[in-house]
């Protein structure tokens, strides 16, 4: 008995340290500040961009551009952070670790940053939870920025890399045994905007006068086929996505794949999905990590997200950013689609009324609930006490709260990683306005939590929403988002009728589209893709029944699709819309 005993008990640790937990963009990751003085001038502020999720002896390791130091998960929710700066004291640069690029070779993974000069090291660790990283090779000398590393089924390693509105995407073979470059290197791939509407410039696709920008390669092999991504048009822009061509050899010839960018995220409140890396997890589960933009203190202010990703039956890759900043269950079994991740739990709390303890001219409360990153409200100080309250209009079962921070007035010496600060913070909710009660309490919290997203153990049923400050990380007390997420107790939105997609004959890169407006919806999804059956791209628009969609190819059929969602719940969807 004592034996079966002991075996149900270590079953149990395992069921719960694996136990389904639930997760919400952006992730929440104790971001270091930009280290760059004249990148911060309009204020000092958190930011990081170009990740890359390695998979490596049962963890995930998270790298990303300038953080000094590294992420560790066992389960891609919860985040480690380990110091450790990678660039030697001869490499004169302020970026530390740029757009990295990782590989799992054997027992160890590797790690390098972007360099066009040829004397950056190449790291190893067999155990890289600690700091035991050693030179694997002293100056790497292909001198590759946003490079991404590749070993094939054969063993033999390959290296992509390119960043530029001109060069294309290069490719080059690894000596397995110097780990040097070998062989003649290879242009790959370009962008092509005069088809590829998603590759115009700007935040509309609507730039004219600069040519867009091809950037962060990564390299994925599926059952037998190539897929080769990259970001474009740039990093500054909601349209920020990833593409991808599929090629039978690691040199090509590409083709380009009919569904892109694979992955897209336009709308809503985390805007921006480009700059990737795509790797399968735990259970066989595929994802995309990817850069979110907020590019209010500088082009360069960014986020990181996490998007479910698969291939369909036609060896089609794509991603899933529907709902992609609204909570996601993490998965503990093997998931066919990634659309079933989404738990249903909706925003209660968007536009709705706002009260606050003090505001900083400029910095208005609304602005708070706005489904915006680039604004945010703040409060005239940092002073315990200072709070926010958000009524959701009604009484409603909240699930989640997800509290996202934002810099305001923090001080000049935050530049890079700044260990030891913290968030502390009290959540209260009420039915009425006049009886409280603790739904979260991290008043003795002592780690730094940015975008905290905290689901709560059990339902609870509320109307206001009141976080209170207790001691901030940085600067005063500011926040972008508190998004309060569960359902209400009403009627959902109906069905939207009278989808209309208006693609001339001028520029087919692009549509207007324009719905009848459903009374009681907070928003719309439009879904659209290259089949009725592969409609993989979303967009989410609040508030207006109209949406210039700019992102087709100039010469192929798109299929269109609407659907309304409110805090009740999402509608049904309208009929498919055919363009050509």
């Amino acid at each position: 008995m004592k034996i079966v005993s002991i075996l149900i008990f270590i079953l149990s640790l395992s069921t719960a340290t694996y136990a389904q937990k639930t997760f919400c963009n952006p992730m929440n990751l104790d971001y270091g500040f930009t280290p760059i003085p004249n990148f911060s001038e309009q204020g000092r502020h958190r930011a990081t961009a170009d990740p890359v999720i390695a998979y490596f002896k049962d963890q995930y390791y998270l790298f990303s551009t300038n953080q000094w130091g590294y992420w560790v998960s066992d389960d891609l929710v919860d985040w480690k952070f380990i110091s450790r700066k990678f660039l030697q004291p001869y490499n004169k640069v302020y970026d530390e670790l740029c757009a990295p690029a990782t590989l799992v070779l054997g027992d160890s993974l590797l790690v390098i940053g972007s360099t066009y000069e040829k004397n950056f090291t190449l790291w190893y660790s067999q155990k890289p939870q600690t700091d035991t990283w050693k030179e694997a090779v002293h100056a790497f000398t292909a001198g590759a920025w946003d490079p991404a590393f590749f070993e094939d089924d054969d063993k033999r390693v390959y290296l992509y890399h390119g960043s530029s509105n001109f060069y294309p995407m290069y490719g080059q073979e690894i000596d397995r045994k110097t780990l040097q470059p070998i062989g003649e290197r290879h242009d790959l791939i370009r962008l092509h905007d005069d088809v590829h509407g998603w590759e115009r410039f700007g935040e509309y696709q609507d730039n004219t006068f600069l040519k867009p920008f091809m950037e962060g390669a990564w390299m994925n092999k599926y059952k037998g086929k190539y897929y080769l991504q990259y970001g474009a048009p740039g990093t500054e822009f909601s349209a920020y996505g990833d593409g991808v061509y599929t090629a039978d050899k690691p040199f090509g010839p590409f083709t380009y794949q009919a569904h892109n960018p694979f992955s897209f995220k336009p709308g809503g409140f985390t805007r921006g999905a480009g700059h990737g890396a795509t790797f399968e997890g735990r259970y066989g589960n595929w994802w995309h990590v990817s850069t979110i933009t907020i590019a209010v203190k500088n082009s360069f202010e960014r986020r990181l997200g996490l998007w479910p990703t698969a291939f369909d039956a036609d060896g089609i890759l794509y991603t899933n950013t529907a709902y992609g900043d609204y909570p996601h269950r993490m998965p503990t079994t093997r998931t066919e689609n990634p659309r079933d991740l989404f738990t249903g739990w909706m925003l209660l709390n968007y536009n709705k009324p706002v009260r606050v303890s003090s505001s900083l001219p400029g910095y208005g409360a609304n602005y708070a609930v706005d489904e915006q990153m680039k604004t945010y409200w703040s409060a005239r100080s940092a002073k315990p006490g200072e709070f926010i309250e958000s009524d959701l209009g009604a009484v409603s079962t909240v699930r989640a709260i997800q509290v996202n921070y934002a810099d305001q007035d923090v001080d000049s010496s935050f530049l890079g990683k700044i260990n030891g600060i913290y968030h502390q913070y009290v959540i209260e909710y009420s039915v009425d306005g006049k009886r409280w009660t603790i739904a979260v309490d991290k008043s003795k919290n002592k780690t730094d939590v940015p975008h905290d997203y905290i689901e709560l153990a059990k339902p609870i049923e509320a109307r206001i929403i009141r976080l209170t400050n207790r001691h901030m990380a940085a600067g005063k007390f500011a926040i972008s988002g508190l998004r309060v997420f569960g359902l209400g107790h009403d009627e959902k939105p109906s069905t939207v009728k009278d989808l209309l997609v208006l693609r001339g004959d001028h520029d087919k890169r692009s549509a207007w589209l324009k719905w009848g407006h459903v009374t009681n919806a907070t928003g719309y999804v439009i879904y659209s893709g290259i089949a009725p059956d592969k409609m993989y791209t979303s967009v989410q628009v609040f508030g207006a029944n109209e949406y210039y969609f700019k992102s087709m190819d100039k010469d192929r059929t798109y299929y269109f699709q609407i659907e309304a969602f409110n805090e009740n719940g999402i509608g049904t969807r309208g009929p498919i819309i055919k363009s050509e």
